[in-house]
């Protein structure tokens, strides 16, 4: 399972906390890229109840990783 910017942004109004199906479904709604699709369903716990983008994918990129900070250089 891999996943990018792009397909991660279109689970952005996804109806948080959800489970791996509610999301499957909202992707199939919203007509994301099957490849959402595909991943959401590579997801191998059907019970939990995801509460971000980030519990999917931990590594996920936040605001703060393209923010600039004149403090940091």
């Amino acid at each position: 399972m891999y996943w990018t910017l792009e397909m991660a942004s279109h689970l952005d109004d996804a109806p948080w906390p959800a489970t791996k199906q509610e999301l499957i479904d909202y992707a199939k709604r919203t007509c994301a890229p099957m490849s959402v699709v595909e991943n959401l369903e590579e997801i191998e716990d059907d019970e939990e109840v995801f509460e971000c983008m980030e519990d999917i994918w931990p590594d996920y990129p936040t605001a703060d990783d393209f923010m600039w900070n004149e403090e940091e250089y």
